[in-house]
């Protein structure tokens, strides 16, 4: 059984800084981990990911130079470093694991979730 756990959430002042952890458990497969982020009402979108194959890394526009994404392949454990944050960043953010290669832009590339953490940035 397949359990993908994150933590880290919280509330924080524009301008600060969080970090989300993940840690997969029960996976054979693991060819990257992704986070995505949904707020009220929207869709849920892509954030950031890492291919562990090569240690790429992938970020959406709207947080690129602003978040970093980090793991451990051999934990499957995945961070999400954010900073300068704004109340734009207010979501519930979500870490999902890749078995196996596709787009890690997508959320349909991805085989488990987790069921989220909440961000809140507060102006």
């Amino acid at each position: 059984q397949v359990q993908v756990v994150e933590s880290g959430g919280g509330l924080v002042q524009v301008g600060g800084s969080l970090t989300l952890s993940c840690i997969a458990s029960g996976t054979s497969r693991n060819w990257a981990m992704g986070w995505f982020r949904q707020a009220p009402g929207k869709e849920r979108d892509f954030a950031a990911a890492i291919r562990w194959r090569d240690s790429s890394t992938h970020y959406a526009e709207s947080v690129k130079g602003r978040f970093t994404v980090s793991g451990d392949n051999a934990k499957n454990t995945t961070y999400l470093q954010m900073t300068s944050l704004k109340p734009e960043d207010t979501a519930t953010y979500y870490c999902a694991v890749m078995e196996y290669y596709n787009n890690p832009t997508l959320r349909k590339s991805y085989d488990y979730w987790g069921q989220g953490t909440q961000v809140t940035v507060s102006s």
